[in-house]
């Protein structure tokens, strides 16, 4: 039931209408914007027929062998096999990519838990969230999500303004309903299919809302165009910024003009109750690996660092250990939240095992409102040298290359070009406008960080301190009814 390479690439040539810089994409495949990472996703369905990973990405169930990213997790070893998984993905690509379906197949698993609540209003819309989760798993299909509206004016409801800046319903037809809007989304010029999301904010006191939709979509419907932002791959040497041309994970704004969606890949429709649940239990699995991507993105700050101050005998300095040690305290608290968030592992609804939230949405909070100072840690301990050193042509040219490697050389360990590598790589996961790009991407894909707070907030069992307060202070049971 795994997918090869080939076969992911002949699934994107379906026709789908993509735009970059004023032109239409004529294949996402060979494109140099998007080749580089259609590569990596492919990669990754190769590595699950080598000898060396099958193991390790695949597991064989009823004489059918499936991925491990898309296993619905119900034990333990479940999660430490996707960890595994990962690892093994990492390390074979030498960087970091977030949105390849295995961070949001969890938005998926959180329908499951939901599928009796969606019951509640249509139970087809049941029967379809279960047909859906097989269909992903059996076909191994590249699957994301449609995130967030462009919303127009906030100060207004979107019936006071164009409609379409929020997505919603315009028809109902037998075959399925018709939607119009647009949607934000990573990745989706090069997936299969995404899950259309309900916005947050779209309704207000209403029971029923042509907003309360979400669905499957297939990215090469008719109707469903993209316009996608500028790509960093292709536009610089890579030799000069091998991250960048590498693993740019493009954005799209996925317009809906009129896009059919049949009845049977509809969620939820109109009802906001459900709408609602959806939307707040969306990341229940999806924030561990999207929390897990970080603990690699800390690995490269510690690696860049160290290497940086190795090379000059500066890690023996007390205040540049120091400043290794906070890397190392927030790659560890990564970690620590990721390991305490499966170990305290719960029952989920849909009798899945989810990660503790209460841990697992701490642990994201820790891992994106502290990469800021992080990266600016890294910067001072990989020095002003990654802002000043000339390109890789200048290290190659006659007249001062010769110039260039004298005074990059440091001695026999440390020759000009591991040199020049080390601080091309730096700049480019510190300094650059993808590393900017990033770091913006960290902080609001998958909800701004308010929301994140506001996670935390409702996860965490208040009762214990306020019990312990209680009986501290000499308190009546009494005020243990009070509040929420």
């Amino acid at each position: 039931m795994i997918r090869t390479g080939d076969a992911y690439r002949q699934g994107l040539q379906d026709g789908r209408e993509i735009w970059m810089d004023g032109e239409r994409v004529k294949d996402v495949t060979q494109h140099p914007s998007f080749k580089p990472i259609v590569d990596v996703r492919a990669r990754m369905y190769d590595m699950a027929h080598e000898a060396r990973y099958q193991d390790r990405l695949t597991y064989v169930e009823d004489n059918k062998r499936n991925t491990i990213f898309y296993k619905p997790p119900r034990e333990t070893k479940d999660w430490s096999d996707k960890i595994a998984a990962v690892d093994a993905v990492m390390q074979d690509i030498g960087g970091v990519v977030t949105r390849v379906g295995d961070e949001t197949i969890g938005e998926v698993w959180s329908l499951m838990d939901g599928r009796d609540v969606l019951a509640e209003f249509d139970p087809r819309f049941a029967d379809n969230v279960d047909r859906h989760v097989q269909n992903i798993f059996d076909n191994d299909i590249f699957h994301v999500s449609a995130n967030t509206d462009p919303k127009g004016d906030r100060s207004l409801a979107p019936q006071d303004q164009d409609p379409d800046m929020m997505v919603h319903v315009v028809k109902e037809t037998d075959a399925g309903i018709i939607i119009r809007g647009a949607k934000y989304e990573t990745a989706a010029a090069y997936a299969d299919q995404a899950f259309l999301k309900p916005t947050v904010g779209a309704w207000t006191n209403e029971t029923l809302s042509d907003y309360a939709v979400g669905g499957i979509i297939e990215m090469g419907a008719p109707g469903v165009r993209q316009i996608c932002r500028s790509s960093f791959a292709g536009r610089t040497n890579p030799k000069d910024y091998p991250l960048a041309n590498r693993f740019d994970e493009v954005e799209s704004l996925v317009i809906f003009d009129n896009v059919l969606i049949p009845w049977e890949n509809v969620f939820f429709y109109r009802h906001t109750k459900a709408a609602q649940f959806v939307r707040a239990t969306l990341h229940r699995y999806s924030a561990f690996p999207y929390v897990h991507r970080l603990l690699y993105v800390a690995d490269m700050m510690i690696g860049a660092a160290m290497f940086n101050a190795r090379q000059t005998g500066l890690e023996k300095l007390q205040s540049v250990r120091e400043k290794l040690a906070d890397l190392v305290c927030y790659r560890e608290g990564i970690n620590a939240h990721l390991t305490a968030s499966i170990t305290l592992a719960e029952k989920s609804p849909g009798g899945l095992l989810m990660p503790n939230q209460s841990m697992l949405y701490a642990g994201r909070i820790h891992a994106c409102a502290n990469l800021p100072a992080m990266m600016h840690i890294a910067r001072e301990l990989c020095g002003g040298q990654i802002c000043v050193t000339p390109n890789a042509a200048a290290f190659e040219a006659e007249g001062s290359g010769e110039w260039l490697k004298k005074f990059y050389s440091l001695n026999k360990q440390w020759e000009s070009e591991d040199r020049r590598k080390l601080l091309a790589f730096a700049r480019d996961l510190l300094n650059s406008d993808y590393a900017g790009h990033r770091l913006t991407f960290v902080q609001f894909a998958q909800a701004p960080h308010f929301n994140h707070l506001n996670a935390v907030y409702n996860a965490f069992d208040f009762s214990g301190p306020l019990d312990f307060v209680r009986k501290a202070a000499g308190l009546s049971d009494q005020v243990m009814g009070t509040g929420k």
